[in-house]
């Protein structure tokens, strides 16, 4: 049975629990509409507080989620993953409990039907006297006693089930305890103004700073600066760090206080190891941090899915991406963005996980789809794509896989570009290209023996019609050139080379219900399929699910092992834990440890290998995932 007052009362409702605010907006703007209503408007205060409040912990998880500025000032090294995500889903709870308090004591104490002054310099020194002599002391008396079996049991050891302490951990937590916070976070604002020196810039900053302060302690990034102690050795018993409160998440009966670690000294709680863990930390901020053992290099779709990453939205981006409305207000943001990444011109870390004790990391190419299609843009975005490969084997990276348009054909040859230029490369450079085309394979009935492919002649096309050709199956190529089939088709045993027949049309397999699509087609071409075909495909983007009478496979992809760790973040359109085939292509690469680039074309005997290699390491493919 759930303790009382454990629970959130609207716990289910949803998305529908911000309808609690309702009451509040019609009390905020009905005197704005009717304007001969002139009295203080502290609804609206409230709301534009709630405001501020989720914006600042919005902010600071950005931050934290910023790897490419924080890596190295991280505190704990594995990554938030999704089990943590669900977990603080709601953490913004409180927002909403402390508004609703705020309206009610908005009607009972009268200095609220009052216009407050803007500024009150007697308002502040009040508020610091009863948050340094009432306030602190109290948190840490309450948070002591939250410790205890009991209370832990039935309501603190929700707070303490994340693993890594993030901003929004501040907030989950059970209703009783955000109930006694938001005493606490009331004491010197009441006081203040019950003594005559309550302000408008008071009810603000207080508020601000306490959240603000909240997030920085909840924080797994160590920004205080070492040398700021080493100066004033006393600041460091009045303002905590985020190592200070970390410790407290890893070994429990210690730094226990809100903001201030001299009560901890006061108490006998203070952990001994808090200052020197904090000044190592700091001074690592400028050394290298852990070198990846695995590196794929992405690149972004269109400046919508841009935003598709965790220090945007983290929990948009643990979601498989959809255009969603909230994007559309920060989307002139997300272009000036994308301005200033093309003239930095860097790859920068996105995500990372672990797998097998090893660190796998995202690494992007600040380039958007429509450029790789641009002639003027190639050898700029070879050139990016070159240090990055470069980069990662100064950094004795074991293996870096290519993401879709980064290995494009015509671009640099799917990879071959940068491994004859640089031959003494000790990373591998891998395009993962051969396990998207066991995948591929793998999703076709055995029974069948007809087959329509259209991109029929690029890398993947090729592999798959010799693959096919060998099984006896009939593959129906569309290819305008003869001369690039006819070269495909030699390369088929001599007893296969019937199996391969060129088409140059779709209507040439309006009898064929097997179609492979590595070419977008319209929902024109599409008509052509009879009913009840199905569509494999291997092109981006996926094309539009047209027909009705039809169904369509999604793209190729994998789903990573079960021991993978860290993972928080969902590979644009994929499922979580669902990466594309090439990326999962890279991952096998590195977990056999083969020493050979995999770049160009796809050597047709190494898919029953590779595909052999990816099931016995655990990944599996997305269509028996999903029935498992």
């Amino acid at each position: 049975m759930v303790a009382f007052l454990s629970a959130w009362p609207w716990e289910n409702l949803g998305i529908f629990k911000y309808l609690l605010l309702g009451p509040l907006f019609g009390k905020a703007f009905y005197p704005i509409i009717h304007e001969d209503d002139q009295k203080p408007n502290w609804c609206l205060h409230i709301l534009i507080i709630c405001a501020l409040r989720g914006y600042i912990y919005e902010q600071w998880t950005s931050y934290n989620n910023m790897l490419f500025l924080t890596r190295n000032r991280r505190i704990l090294q594995q990554g938030v993953d999704f089990k943590q995500i669900d977990k603080e889903w709601d953490w913004d709870n409180f927002i909403i409990l402390q508004a609703l308090i705020g309206s009610l004591a908005c009607y009972i104490f009268p200095f609220f039907h009052e216009t407050l002054p803007l500024w009150n310099a007697k308002g502040l020194i009040t508020l610091l006297i009863l948050h340094i002599g009432v306030s602190e002391p109290l948190y840490y008396w309450v948070h002591r006693s939250f410790h205890g079996n009991y209370l832990f049991t039935n309501y603190h050891s929700l707070h303490h089930s994340s693993p890594v302490p993030q901003p929004f951990t501040a907030g989950n937590a059970s209703f009783l305890e955000h109930l006694v916070l938001s005493i606490i976070l009331g004491i010197p604002i009441l006081g203040a103004c019950l003594v005559g020196y309550g302000s408008i810039s008071l009810i603000y900053g207080y508020v601000a700073v306490f959240d603000f302060l909240r997030a920085l302690g909840h924080s797994n990034v160590e920004v205080v600066p070492h040398k700021m102690f080493g100066t004033i050795p006393f600041l460091r018993y009045l303002v905590y760090t985020p190592t200070y409160h970390s410790l407290h998440h890893s070994e429990m009966g210690t730094n226990f206080c809100l903001f201030m670690p001299l009560f901890d000294a006061l108490g006998k709680t203070l952990n001994s190891k808090s200052w020197e863990l904090q000044k190592k930390i700091s001074l690592n901020a400028d050394k290298n941090s852990k070198a990846p053992d695995f590196v794929f290099l992405a690149h972004v779709v269109d400046i919508s899915s841009s935003m598709h990453v965790p220090f945007v939205f983290r929990s948009f981006s643990s979601l498989p991406f959809t255009m969603r409305l909230f994007l559309v207000p920060i989307w002139p943001v997300t272009f000036m963005v994308m301005l200033g990444m093309w003239a930095w011109s860097k790859t920068f870390l996105v995500t990372f996980y672990n797998l097998r004790g090893r660190l796998h990391q995202t690494w992007v190419v600040p380039r958007f789809g429509f450029q790789y299609f641009l002639p003027f843009a190639t050898d700029g975005i070879n050139m990016q794509i070159e240090q990055a490969i470069l980069r990662a084997d100064k950094l004795r990276v074991k293996v870096l896989s290519l993401a879709a348009l980064n290995k494009n054909e015509s671009l640099n040859g799917g990879g071959t570009l940068f491994v004859n230029k640089h031959p003494n490369l000790s990373v591998r450079v891998v395009h993962g290209n051969t396990l998207t085309a066991a995948v591929i394979l793998n999703e076709i009935p055995k029974d069948v023996t007809e087959v329509f492919l259209s991109g029929a002649t690029s890398k993947l096309g090729r592999a798959i019609a010799l693959y096919l050709c060998r099984r006896k199956v009939r593959v129906l190529m569309l290819t305008l050139s003869t001369e690039r089939f006819q070269k495909i088709q030699k390369e088929a045993p001599a007893d296969c080379q019937s199996y391969l027949v060129q088409v140059t049309k779709y209507q040439a397999a309006r009898n064929c219900k097997t179609w492979i699509v590595g070419k977008w087609i319209t929902p024109r071409e599409q008509r052509w399929a009879p009913s009840g075909a199905h569509f494999h495909q291997f092109v981006v983007p996926p094309v539009l699910q047209f027909r009705r009478d039809c169904t369509y496979g999604d793209l190729a992809a994998m789903r990573l092992p079960e021991d993978v760790q860290g993972l928080g973040s969902c590979e644009y359109t994929m499922d979580r834990g669902v990466v594309h085939a090439c990326h999962a292509g890279g991952v096998v690469h590195f977990l056999e440890g083969w020493t050979h680039h995999e770049v160009g074309a796809i050597d047709v005997d190494r898919i029953d290998l590779v595909w052999n290699a990816a099931l016995k390491h655990g990944l599996k493919p997305v269509s028996s995932s999903k029935k498992d």
